[in-house]
């Protein structure tokens, strides 16, 4: 077990670099402020939990039975409902009884080592149910998400794995725990890798699926006919999805409805969010492209729809088509 877990700490540290540079890098629109520290501290601190693994494994160091480890144990769950409540609920403010989330913390200066370490996982299985809860409530937008709700739950089971191996501590060895536990941490690293290379812009589509469950109807003055039939020939004819700034208050504009309005009307007509809507249009033109200009580079055709990487042309063909665009061309050509 002691290899299987070195080869997922390893994962894991060269994962979370990765991660937090790629937030570093690219814009956060979606999260600001608070959520994007607490997901800088969600990230950081299972990487330190994976380095004092390391070092207790490589008999190096030995700061388990240390505060430091406990700290880094209960940063997690708080760090974790911080960073994800941003995505799941609407309307989010900081209040003055979010101070309550670090009070656990306290468990770590007055509680014995053998009462700290299941408490971390007692107070995680909280924040586990209300994730469940908060999950369920979107149950209505399931039927925009395919493959992602596949994603979504081996990440649910691999945080209940983690609580089950927390409240079973006492029956293991030392040697078994930690070891389970880095396996744990790294398949969680490796989840979450997989599901941002397969849907980029899953944080995008979570968001405009809250936001479809928790508004109110803004349509009721609006002839959806009309936007609709107006929408249909600004993708058919101007070819609007090919501009690469395009936006949901740029389209708006164009339709003369509110972002709002917009944004309803497409959950509510094509069951799915505006980024997906755009995307689906500009697939849909790449792949005519790919077998009318056979000689044009699959880079270009990317780009003539509205792309602007390689990288996130062949993650959106991939998660729409199925296959790499390429591998699309070859199938269909005639």
């Amino acid at each position: 077990m002691q290899i299987a877990a070195l080869l997922f700490i390893g994962f894991s540290l060269g994962a979370a670099m990765l991660l937090i540079v790629g937030n570093l890098l690219q814009r956060q629109e979606l999260l600001r402020g608070t959520a994007q520290w607490a997901g800088f501290l969600l990230i950081a601190g299972l990487a330190g939990i994976q380095t004092l693994h390391l070092g207790w494994i490589l008999s190096r160091f030995d700061y388990l039975h240390s505060v430091l480890y406990l700290l880094l144990l209960y940063s997690i769950a708080p760090s974790f409902y911080f960073y994800s409540r941003q995505l799941l609920l609407t309307q989010v403010h900081c209040r003055w009884h979010d101070g309550l989330h670090v009070l656990p913390l306290v468990l770590c200066f007055s509680l014995p080592y053998h009462l700290a370490l299941p408490g971390a996982f007692l107070i995680g299985s909280g924040y586990l149910l209300w994730l469940a809860k908060t999950v369920y409530a979107l149950r209505e937008q399931r039927r925009r998400f395919h493959l992602e709700l596949l994603a979504l739950g081996t990440l649910f089971a691999i945080a209940l794995a983690v609580l089950v191996l927390g409240f079973i501590w006492p029956l293991l060895n030392e040697t078994d725990f930690i070891g389970a536990y880095s396996i744990l941490i790294g398949m969680a690293f490796f989840a979450v890798a997989l599901t941002l290379l397969r849907f980029p812009s899953i944080a995008a589509d979570v968001s405009e699926a809250v936001q479809a469950t928790y508004a109110e109807s803004t349509l009721k003055n609006v002839d959806k006919s009309a936007v609709l039939a107006k929408l249909d020939l600004l993708m058919t004819q101007d070819k609007l999805y090919a501009l690469e700034t395009l936006n949901l208050a740029l389209l708006a504009e164009q339709l003369e409805v509110s972002q709002h309005q917009l944004s309803e009307l497409i959950n509510t007509e094509f069951q799915q969010g505006f980024s997906r809507y755009i995307r689906e249009q500009r697939i849909a033109a790449a792949k005519q492209l790919l077998l009318a200009e056979p000689n044009a580079s699959v880079l270009s055709i990317g780009l003539t729809v509205g792309f602007s990487t390689q990288s996130n042309f062949y993650a959106a063909f991939r998660d729409i088509v199925g296959v790499a665009p390429g591998q699309y061309r070859k199938t269909h050509a005639a």
